[in-house]
């Protein structure tokens, strides 16, 4: 098991926040390294009337506490109206390729008939992650039988001349105390051609217990296998973030037990933790995540001590 020491909250949006696109949360933070010196945690910053646009803070990579710099406008902006993405999108992964910085994003649209629709989009970099431009104004992960709600793309390796992307899908929805909340489980594909991915895909982890959810999957390779930091929620209001592992990146084994890390006693990660992303920084490992209201106030940091240079998950950047 790994064992995490919090370092606190890093982006406060309040404090940190250069405008009224970024007018709170710091939404689903995924780490990038910039160069030596700094990491570039790309986010969803919410506006006042909820809508998420991608932007970065960048942190000191030997300090992650210290914010060096805050994106002054959105990397990536909401799309046109009435395409798949123009209520706001979350962060899924940013992969560097050969053609430039692939970045794919989780895009929300409002339907009169239900509380959201949310699928896979993707953008392209190539001034190093500054500005990045649609590949197309439709999904690259839409609508298919058993997905009818939800596509979201959150972890994606490139191994060999293939694609592998791991996502939440939804189908439905779980009503507490009268309220819609989205149920989905996790899933996997892999694909030579992101223009052209199977509907046929391999079922990962369901939920279990009294969860109703189970998503943002991240992983990871470790040794010859893979690990997933994942976040899971329940029909009594918990939400809190999970641990699998697999010698194939299909078929996982949970181990929550291993996540390592555990809600602060008072203060912005207190009630919820959410949304782990992590990052290989020298002889550490950096997990950035959320908080309270998934990210309400920004997000934060923890570090492990890695026991030599070749331990822990490989592929963290």
């Amino acid at each position: 098991m790994v064992e995490w020491t919090k370092k606190g909250l890093v982006f406060e949006t309040a404090r940190h926040g250069v405008g009224g696109w970024m007018a709170h949360s710091a939404l689903t933070p995924t780490p990038w390294r910039l160069d030596d010196e700094l990491i570039r945690v790309y986010a969803g910053f919410r506006d006042g009337d909820g809508v998420s646009r991608i932007g970065y803070v960048d942190v000191r990579a030997d300090e992650p506490t210290v914010v060096a710099r805050v994106s002054a406008e959105p990397v990536l902006d909401v799309g046109r109206g009435g395409c798949f993405d123009d209520n706001g999108m979350i962060l899924g992964d940013v992969v560097q390729a050969p053609d430039g910085l692939y970045l794919f994003y989780v895009g929300f649209q409002r339907v009169a008939r239900a509380k959201f629709l949310a699928f896979t989009g993707l953008a392209v970099s190539r001034d190093g992650g500054e500005h990045f431009q649609r590949v197309q104004e439709t999904p690259i992960l839409d609508r298919a039988p058993g997905r009818s709600t939800i596509g979201a793309v959150h972890s994606v390796l490139r191994e060999g001349d293939r694609w592998r992307l791991w996502y939440a899908v939804g189908d439905d929805w779980e009503y507490i105390d009268g309220r819609p909340f989205p149920r989905y489980h996790i899933r996997c594909v892999e694909t030579d051609d992101l223009a052209a991915i199977p509907r046929e895909d391999h079922l990962c982890l369901l939920p279990r217990g009294g969860e109703y959810r189970i998503g943002r999957p991240r992983v990871y390779r470790l040794g010859d296998g893979y690990v997933m930091y994942f976040t899971r929620g329940t029909v009594a209001g918990a939400y809190f973030p999970g641990v699998a592992y697999s010698t194939d990146g299909l078929a996982w084994e949970r181990h929550d037990e291993a996540l390592g890390l555990s809600l602060s006693p008072s203060g912005w990660d207190s009630r919820t933790l959410c949304y782990p992303a992590l990052i290989r920084q020298r002889d550490r490992l950096l997990m950035f995540y959320n908080g309270n209201d998934m990210g309400v106030d920004g997000f934060g940091v923890a570090e492990a001590r890695l026991p030599h240079a070749e331990g822990g998950p490989h592929a963290c950047g």
